[in-house]
């Protein structure tokens, strides 16, 4: 089963340029104190592949990114070992951003987290989900996390 991702940042805090301006290294996602969240982070797997989405300000899905460190202690957690969390990196732009007013009018993403469980920062997505946004948002040739089950 492949694994797809939603993470949600307030552009104010952590923007989509700031991640891309980490590069290959990609950057610690810090900060996550729900525990569902922090689960679906223990989850992920390298490569998977998953949405960067601006939350408060935007409201909009502008970026593809990768889970490029495995689930770890968090570094911001000053020693609390309930939680962790992945480094990410920027893969690519999506070409027009796909806002959440989009997402809702879609009957393809009804059952989406990003409509259902709103507030959670860290969402699973389903590899068809990921394939609807991603054709909304104009992106050709999606990148696909390891386990794909489509070419």
């Amino acid at each position: 089963m492949a694994n797809y991702w939603l993470f949600k940042s307030e552009p104010d805090t952590w923007s989509w340029e700031q991640q891309k301006a980490k590069g290959e290294a990609g950057e610690e996602w810090t900060g996550v104190r729900n525990y569902q969240a922090r689960n679906n982070m223990r989850a992920m797997k390298l490569g998977d592949k998953g949405f960067f989405y601006h939350s408060n300000e935007g409201l909009e899905v502008v970026g593809i990114v990768e889970v490029c460190e495995l689930s770890k202690p968090d570094s911001s957690a000053e020693g609390d070992a309930r939680w962790d969390c992945v480094h990410i990196k920027a893969v690519r732009d999506v070409p027009k951003p796909v806002t959440l007013k989009a997402v809702k009018a879609n009957p393809k993403l009804a059952d989406m987290s990003l409509v259902t469980s709103m507030r959670l920062s860290v969402q699973p997505v389903t590899e068809e989900e990921y394939l609807e946004v991603c054709h909304m948002a104009g992106v050709d040739k999606p990148p696909r996390s390891p386990d794909s089950s489509r070419p």
